[in-house]
């Protein structure tokens, strides 16, 4: 009878929340599946027609959408590797004896707290006004100066903007790993004579997999999604040369009203980024070693 009572107060509280998921994930998902099969320019009164497959095969003779994938690809890559290599160094740092660790901590942290349209217009002002400022002051105009006016700049400052407002973050889960490292494998290994980086790359990488695992399929699916730093600190220009592909979707549909062909790329674009963190968990998984 106990059982019965407890199953039905989960029921109670978890119910909410299965039907919200299903509201807005679920039913949303599936029906964009179905509008990727027709032309339609959204308005409600407007003919849909169901042109079958030729919303995925237009596409690849895109050269729009195929610019922006490849600038999602180089973005996410170059944006990854930074990110993991700063989060890691700021653990080791954080996890030493340094005496100011928690004041470190907590300042590396804090730009994940601002939400990324704000951290997009902040930048902006930095990268165009100050930069420009500066260029004009020290005569340094061949490094300072309007970066969002520059293809190549542009998107180094898209970089430095999600590494910046990430790596705090994924510094803590760095350092949930290495905390929970035993104290008595690390003696171990400087018993055996093994110096820092040794015990750095032979002992405590092994063992924080786990957290390799997690940070890597954080940074690639929120690299790969990108949208609100992309919309406030370059809104894709100059001439499209930082449109990443989330943008792409958002103009396909709400800019052009190609609804069809738009939620046809979303579809895709779910497609690969899905396939993408899957394969790479399943490959540090691989990699994982139990304490």
């Amino acid at each position: 009878m106990r059982r019965k009572k407890d199953k039905a107060w989960y029921a109670l509280f978890v119910l909410p929340l299965v039907f919200v998921f299903v509201t807005v994930v679920i039913i949303p998902f599936l029906t964009g599946i179905g509008y990727s099969f027709i032309s339609w320019d959204g308005m409600p009164l407007n003919e849909k027609t169901y042109v079958g497959m030729k919303n995925f095969i237009r596409m690849f003779s895109d050269k729009r959408f195929l610019s922006s994938a490849v600038h999602t690809l180089f973005f996410t890559i170059l944006s990854v590797t930074i990110i993991n290599l700063l989060g890691l160094t700021f653990a080791l740092v954080v996890t030493s004896k340094l005496r100011i660790r928690n004041a470190v901590r907590a300042m590396l942290f804090m730009p994940y707290l601002i939400g990324g349209l704000i951290l997009g217009y902040i930048w902006k002002f930095i990268f165009t006004d100050l930069f420009k400022m500066i260029g004009e002051f020290t005569g340094l105009d061949n490094f300072f100066f309007s970066w969002l006016l520059n293809p190549d700049f542009s998107l180094a400052a898209m970089i430095i903007v999600t590494t910046w407002q990430l790596a705090g973050y994924i510094m803590i889960i760095y350092i949930n790993g290495i905390q929970g490292i035993p104290e008595d494998v690390i003696e171990a290994a400087k018993v055996d004579g093994a110096g820092f980086w040794h015990t750095l790359i032979k002992v405590k990488f092994p063992l924080i997999m786990p957290s390799f695992t997690i940070c890597l399929f954080m940074t690639l699916s929120n690299c790969f999604k990108i949208f609100d730093v992309n919309v406030s600190l370059t809104g894709g220009g100059p001439n499209n040369s930082t449109e990443m592909m989330a943008m792409n979707i958002y103009n396909e549909i709400f800019s052009l009203n190609n609804y069809g062909y738009g939620q046809a790329k979303a579809i895709l674009f779910f497609i690969a980024v899905a396939s993408i963190t899957l394969i790479q968990v399943a490959i540090t998984k691989k990699r994982e070693v139990e304490m």
